[in-house]
């Protein structure tokens, strides 16, 4: 039953979800909470697991991203619950040595997807030789494949569980079960099946069993209340007290810019010539695995770690080059600035590639040319870099700063994949110094940005101190640089009571703490915040 603490907090589509996921968890082993942003998922999972430890005796250990460790030890003080937190950038040195836990919680399961992961060996070597059960949170359980979900699903179902169901629709096309386990040789009721079959019925009978989710829309449909008196509907919590669904008011922020004049600062950057340059790079850094930059007389002197990095080159394909190339497109869209920043950084990753020829030195290979689409494409910082507020001088020797970052790595080593840089063709040295040429063009555009002409930054700016001054204002951005670039621009402007929230900080909810309407002892009108 659900404690009495939890009867009075929860709404009553919070403890639906607690009830259907206590039945996934108690019968199946594991569950994945996947409701939508903002539905309260951690109250969910906190009030399944204080059922489970008082009803079984279980006690939780809790995994989480490092900046939201704070809010749960919060969550397990405030309900006093018997459970460990632990930071998902420990479990490797930490797993190994820790005491059972029965119960394991992960938040933001969905960054487990990866099973050749250290960490994600780590945490399924622990939940498998505990015997745990598993409540997995996150709003993202599916990004590109099912197997985004069958990688979650693996971390606590061994290779040869019986899930008790088949992928019908799939054995169906492949001509019956015995023509399936000819093909396949796995056991059709298996989470292996399931990964042969591309069809969405196979999966969506499948995640009947361990996924639990909804959406706003769906809440407002079947729980909400409506209000005739102002026309809106609300969600009553158990004390009486009601909760209006927000009204979603989408407003344009419109500025314009000039293409026939020479100052203006986006119009040089939205011009064909930059759109052009972009569209042709070849981005060689993001297609090491490809055939053409390979020098075919050396594979055999591939060593064993070489070759492994190699392997991951080559998974990319082609994908990650689009990927980059998209990504310029949309830091532009983001801000002039960033933009520009990108650019820089661009340029001196090549560099530093070009310095590491030239000096018949190894590559060090991080996420971005790793293959590691899905941290390419959440996040928008070189970590060797990220700390510049300021982009490159064109004219700067780029080669010589090249050289000083080239040895900051170095001192990094662990952080790296490294491989000899001899293993790659003259066309791929060529392919990097044209590429940089054509990005020094672009970034000689905005040598001369100004956050005063900043026609974007502007209309931003008049939105807070005249349309909304007397309210707070909450500013969304998909990349931490700009909001870092917006954060230091209102504050020369003088704007008070400012905050810029990242999801690299450690602890993001102190500042959400500090913005809520309800804490009125903390002033805290603005918060600058991309999203994680």
């Amino acid at each position: 039953d659900l404690p009495r603490v939890f009867k009075d907090v929860l709404l009553p589509f919070q403890q639906s979800a607690v009830k259907v996921a206590a039945h996934h968890l108690h019968h199946r082993g594991g569950v994945i909470i996947g409701d939508v942003v903002g539905l309260g998922k951690t109250y969910t999972a906190t009030a399944l697991a204080k059922m489970f430890e008082d009803d079984f005796f279980l006690e939780t250990l809790i995994i989480c991203p490092k900046n939201l460790v704070k809010m749960w030890q919060g969550y397990v003080h405030k309900y006093q619950l018997r459970a460990k937190v632990t930071s998902i950038t420990q479990v490797q040195s930490h797993l190994p040595e820790e005491r059972r836990y029965r119960l394991v919680v992960i938040d933001e399961s969905h960054n487990l997807r990866n099973r050749e992961g250290k960490r994600y060996r780590a945490i399924q070597e622990y939940i498998q030789l505990n015997d745990s059960k598993v409540i997995m949170l996150t709003a993202t359980p599916y990004n590109k494949t099912y197997l985004d979900l069958s990688s979650q699903l693996r971390l606590f179902l061994g290779e040869s569980y019986n899930l008790g169901i088949s992928p019908e629709r799939y054995i169906q096309e492949k001509g019956g079960r015995v023509q399936f386990l000819a093909n396949h040789q796995v056991s059709e009721t298996s989470v292996a099946a399931f990964e042969k079959s591309a069809y969405s019925e196979d999966w969506a009978e499948l995640m009947r069993l361990y996924l639990v989710r909804r959406t706003r829309s769906f809440i407002k449909l079947n729980y909400a209340i409506d209000d005739a008196e102002v026309g809106r509907k609300y969600l009553e919590f158990p004390n009486g007290d009601r909760s209006y669904f927000p009204d979603r008011l989408a407003r344009k922020v419109e500025y314009t810019f000039d293409p026939k004049d020479p100052t203006d600062q986006y119009a040089k950057l939205y011009s064909s010539d930059v759109v052009n340059i972009i569209d042709r790079l070849i981005l060689p850094r993001y297609g090491l695995g490809q055939e053409k930059y390979e020098r075919k007389n050396l594979l055999e002197t591939l060593t064993v770690d070489e070759n492994g990095v190699k392997e991951n080159l080559s998974r990319a394909g082609t994908r990650l080059i689009g990927f980059a190339r998209t990504n310029l497109f949309k830091r532009l869209e983001s801000s002039g600035y960033s933009f520009l920043l990108s650019i820089s950084r661009h340029i001196l990753r090549n560099y530093l590639f070009l310095y590491a020829i030239e000096n018949n030195l190894p590559f060090p290979i991080g996420k971005q040319e790793s293959g590691a689409i899905d941290d390419f494409m959440y996040t928008d910082q070189d970590e060797d870099t990220s700390q510049q507020l300021g982009f490159l001088d064109p004219k700067s020797d780029f080669m010589e700063q090249a050289k000083e970052y080239y040895a900051s790595l170095q001192r990094k080593r662990h952080k790296y994949q490294w491989i000899r840089s001899e293993l790659f063709s003259d066309k791929f040295q060529g392919d990097m110094l044209a590429d940089a040429q054509q990005l020094l063009k672009v970034l000689n555009l905005g040598k001369d940005w100004s956050q005063v002409d900043d026609r974007q930054l502007n209309a931003l700016y008049n939105l807070i101190i005249n349309t909304h001054k007397t309210e707070k204002v909450l500013i969304f951005t998909q990349y931490s640089d700009t909001a870092y670039y917006l954060f230091e621009s209102l504050k020369s402007r003088n704007l008070q009571n400012l905050a810029c929230v990242t999801g690299d900080m450690d602890d993001p909810t102190a500042f959400a703490h500090q913005f809520s309407p309800v804490r009125t002892k903390y002033p805290f009108p603005i918060l600058i915040k991309p999203a994680f």
